[in-house]
């Protein structure tokens, strides 16, 4: 009786609607190179990248993202065009639960600001946050980065 009650309090667990988190960041480590020059003004680069969370999120973000760039500005780089993917992995504490988890980040850079959709990449979850799955959104530009995720646990 006891297994059967605990697998039904379960299975309603896991119907209740997603948990929600935002969190901002600031960027720690960015070293980014170009690895084809595709034109003058077209090139794709690998960046090496270094996150620190705080609000809901708060710990230590380490990315891999590999770059296209549409429109490069020599002069300026934030008038540069860009899409982007990437592995984020991140290691902290969610809401009071401690482990790490990874997220699949796909962006845009445009004007200046850096705008993705997220998923966690399922089966990623560690510690107290295995079993974790759900999507998310970042913006970044002049005024902060700010990302906001929804997710559960199985």
């Amino acid at each position: 009786m006891h297994g059967g009650s605990g697998h039904l309090w379960g299975h309603l667990y896991s119907m209740e609607s997603n948990m929600k988190a935002k969190a901002s960041y600031s960027v720690k480590k960015w070293e980014e190179a170009t690895y084809r020059q595709v034109s003058s003004e077209m090139k794709m680069t690998k960046a090496s990248v270094l996150y620190e969370f705080s609000g809901d999120l708060q710990g230590i973000a380490s990315v891999e993202y590999l770059m296209f760039y549409r429109h490069v500005d020599q002069n300026d780089q934030h008038k540069a065009s860009a899409s982007y993917v990437g592995l984020i992995h991140f290691d902290g504490i969610l809401l009071g639960k401690s482990g790490s988890f990874v997220f699949e980040d796909n962006g845009t850079f445009e004007a200046g600001s850096a705008n993705s959709s997220l998923r966690i990449a399922e089966g990623s979850g560690t510690g107290a946050l295995k079993g974790i799955y759900g999507t998310g959104i970042y913006h970044a530009n002049k005024d902060g980065f700010h990302l906001e995720l929804d997710y559960h646990f199985h």
